[in-house]
């Protein structure tokens, strides 16, 4: 099988009409499904979403390939389709894309199916190829533009072979690299990652060995020989590879993305001799690069999120059950000299609220054991939940658990390099015994110790929270909320929603937290910003902006700020300081009034467990408004 046969003509799209990236895959979707090569659309569009939330398939230079394997793909197939306007696609370069690949592939592809994708992914890094698939009008000119690239291609392979074949001795003074790229589902970005890093060392006479983590397995394998002579190591990928092999070179690790778009950079970096050296933990999983890149920074915030992100359901979950028990203590009634026990007075609120406190229960130890197994992989799981859980008896709240974890992280790296010397017949025991022995008692021993100033500041620090009012509240809001609007999802946002979340622990007795209440507010007003500004200014908005306002008004009121991304994205000068100000501004006065929320989540549908609804809802609207207003002023008229 060839590339002609996989770009089928009756599922071309020559002037693809949408201008956004939703609309795009939904266009191009449907015309998979018309053409008959999909048999249902919800599940292959969920596998193209599923490899879009990973990183973006918009490679920049104006080209984009989703791509995606599952069980509603009949036949294998590439969808080209073609934008005259360009479109948003989110692109790693932030540039329109004007070229489209969609990809199906069947869960039951062969080499031969892989071979042609991984062939089609190679042609697109060459500029004139791409050049010349812009001035294509026909079907039938794309299919004979790829069939003669793809010759032209074979032919350079075979001339380039016979080159390496005839060369008897290794050139010395010539650099030599070796490269690994994978992506996760293996189908395109490897292989041009491959490409593209082969053309660059040629251009740059520099000898590379790149091997390939694709679908189709490991191609072109490096040997131990391989690494050995390597100056330096470039891993371009964006899920595991083998690493230990790597122990004490100078090495590269970046996203494929990198190796597609930033190839000389990578090729410089890992022949200068200035690349970090990598020292393998034993794990055999990609480790980060601590390189000047700020990937240390990376590394902590991939750690934290980790954790948080596996914490959250619990919280969520566990918060919104005792905010009901509360709800029907008050809905059935508590006598007035038994208001201490609120939320388990009656028998139906007791069930939620003990369902509840078990939930929350496995906050802290949840939170530290993932930031832990995210640091050393699964033997820190149970050093992270130990911590977590020491944490958490100790006194030592959130910042305890916090710090627990990656000092267990840490611990067991540490017996890592301690026990690597071991015979390769223990690697068994080092794993069941070893790892969770010492691992447990060296990171309690040390909680132990951490917990008691930790105490000091958590206690401290819930005192100070139970005792905001009126100006120190007001200002945490804005604070809060502001940050709630910078990054729309991003770290700052989620560092303050963990903030949110870590007071409701500590604030369920005093009928929930200002802190959350000024976290969620901020962070309802960017999308329903953008709903009322796509009402109002309608001449500053394209059409396909002004359809998703009305999407921007439900995510609004469900607490999703991540919404209003897109519009940012497009012009964040302008977009992100309304966003701020109009955040900082409900957060403020949520905060100045004392509104409490019992909840870490839900938006206006959890409107009943906050102290003053009403208002609340009056100043998130006040704050949208505000916003929208700003942006309508600053933002320029779209072109008529």
């Amino acid at each position: 099988m060839n590339i002609k046969d996989l770009l089928v003509k009756d599922v071309m799209i020559m002037d693809l009409q949408a201008t956004d990236k939703k609309g795009a895959i939904d266009e191009m979707v449907q015309k998979m499904y018309d053409g008959g090569r999909i048999s249902d659309i919800a599940t292959y569009k969920e596998g193209i979403l599923a490899r879009e939330a990973q990183t973006s398939t918009g490679l920049g230079d104006g080209i984009a390939m989703p791509h995606a394997k599952n069980s509603a793909v009949k036949e294998p197939t590439v969808l080209f389709a073609k934008s005259n306007k360009g479109v948003d696609y989110e692109a790693l370069d932030g540039q329109p894309t004007y070229l489209f690949f969609m990809i199906a592939a069947p869960e039951g592809a062969n080499d031969t199916h892989l071979q042609a994708l991984a062939a089609l992914s190679r042609l697109l890094v060459d500029p004139t190829f791409v050049a010349k698939l812009k001035e294509t009008t026909t079907p039938e000119e794309v299919q004979n533009l790829f069939q003669s690239a793809e010759e032209a291609k074979e032919a350079e392979e075979k001339q380039e072979h016979l080159e390496e074949s005839a060369k008897e001795t290794v050139d010395t003074n010539r650099k030599f690299v070796v490269a690994v790229t994978a992506c996760p589902t293996g189908i395109a970005h490897t292989y041009m990652a491959e490409d593209a890093l082969k053309q660059k060392a040629k251009q740059m006479g520099v000898e590379i060995k790149v091997e390939t983590n694709g679908s189709e397995g490991i191609k072109n394998r490096l040997t131990a020989e391989d690494i050995a002579r390597a100056d330096g190591v470039i891993v371009a990928a964006d899920k595991k590879v083998e690493m230990d092999r790597f122990d004490g070179k100078e090495l590269v690790n970046r996203p494929v993305s990198d190796g597609i778009r930033k190839t000389e950079e990578l090729i410089t970096l890992a022949t200068s001799g200035t690349a970090p050296i990598f020292h393998s933990t034993g794990s055999d999983t990609k480790e980060e690069d601590s390189s000047a890149d700020g990937s240390v920074g990376s590394r902590i915030y991939k750690d934290l999120m980790n954790g948080v992100s596996h914490m959250l359901p619990f919280v969520i979950g566990g918060g919104i059950a005792i905010a009901l028990s509360f709800m029907i203590d008050q809905f059935i009634g508590v006598p007035q000299d038994q208001l201490s026990s609120l939320g388990s007075y009656n028998e139906v609120a007791s069930w939620f609220n003990q369902i509840g406190g078990a939930a929350f229960g496995f906050m802290l130890p949840v939170l530290a054991g993932f930031i832990a197994s995210s640091i050393a992989d699964r033997p820190g799981l149970v050093a992270g939940f130990t911590a977590g859980a020491l944490a958490n008896a100790g006194g030592a709240g959130f910042l305890g658990a916090l710090i627990g974890g990656f000092l267990a992280g840490y611990v067991i790296i540490f017996l890592k390099k301690i026990f690597k010397g071991l015979p390769k017949s223990l690697d068994g025991i080092k794993t069941i015994l070893f790892y969770p022995v010492f691992g447990l008692l060296i990171t309690g021993g040390l909680m132990l110790l951490i917990n008691i100033p930790m105490k000091i500041i958590n206690d401290g620090l819930n005192d100070f929270l139970l005792g905001l009012d009126g100006t120190n509240a007001a200002l945490l809001g804005v604070l809060l909320g502001g940050m709630m609007a910078i990054d729309l999802g991003g770290p700052i946002n989620k560092a303050a929603y963990v903030f949110g979340t870590a007071s409701i622990a500590a604030t369920v007795t005093e009928g929930g937290s200002i802190i959350m209440a000024s976290v969620m507010a901020g962070g309802m007003v960017p999308p329903l910003a953008i709903f009322i500004a796509t009402l109002i200014f309608k001449n500053k908005f394209t059409q396909d902006q002004k359809d998703a306002g009305l999407t921007n008004l439900v995510m609004g009121l469900s607490f999703v700020t991540e919404g209003a991304i897109p519009f940012a994205a497009a012009d964040p000068l302008r977009v992100i300081p309304s966003f701020v100000v109009g955040s900082a501004l409900a957060g403020g006065l949520v905060g100045g009034f004392g509104i409490r929320l019992l909840a870490p989540h839900g938006g206006v549908f959890v409107a009943l467990l906050l102290s003053h609804p009403i208002l609340y809802l009056l100043f998130i609207a006040i704050g949208a408004i505000v916003s929208a207003i700003i942006l309508g002023i600053v933002k320029k008229p779209v072109a008529q």
